[in-house]
């Protein structure tokens, strides 16, 4: 079977099969469409001179997904370490609280009542040393 679309015939060839079918006319966009599909937009030659190029925007293309992606992930990383710090800052200032409340005269003196340990009524005596004594 022949190729319609081949332009150049080889010698001694003929269309029997094509010139016993009426002859129409091709409308323009079938003459377009031959075209296209013969000659192409970008030849052979053209595409395999531009493939390094192709391959080239690809890379970068990729890259520049790739990057998109770190940048997400970063984005999701901060913002779970930024809750994090307020649940922890949260949590300090509790503490702190009630280590405060904890060490008041009152409280200490209400948890060292049960070790027999009670809070003094009087001032300290202060233990003088004169120098001659050593």
């Amino acid at each position: 079977m022949n190729n319609r679309f081949r332009e150049n015939l080889e010698e001694g060839e003929q269309l029997e099969e094509l010139e016993e079918k009426p002859k129409r006319k091709a409308p323009e966009k079938d003459n377009f469409l031959k075209k296209f599909l013969t000659e192409g937009v970008v030849s052979k030659e053209a595409a395999t001179e531009a493939l390094p190029f192709l391959i080239f925007i690809s890379l970068l293309c990729m890259l520049y997904i790739a990057n998109s992606h770190m940048a997400v992930k970063n984005i999701r990383t901060i913002d779970k370490l930024g809750k994090e710090v307020k649940e922890l800052s949260w949590e300090y200032k509790s503490l702190k609280a009630d280590l405060m409340f904890k060490s008041k005269l009152t409280e200490v003196a209400k948890k060292v009542d049960t070790l027999g340990i009670k809070e003094l009524t009087e001032p300290p005596n202060k233990i003088v040393v004169s120098s001659n004594e050593h």
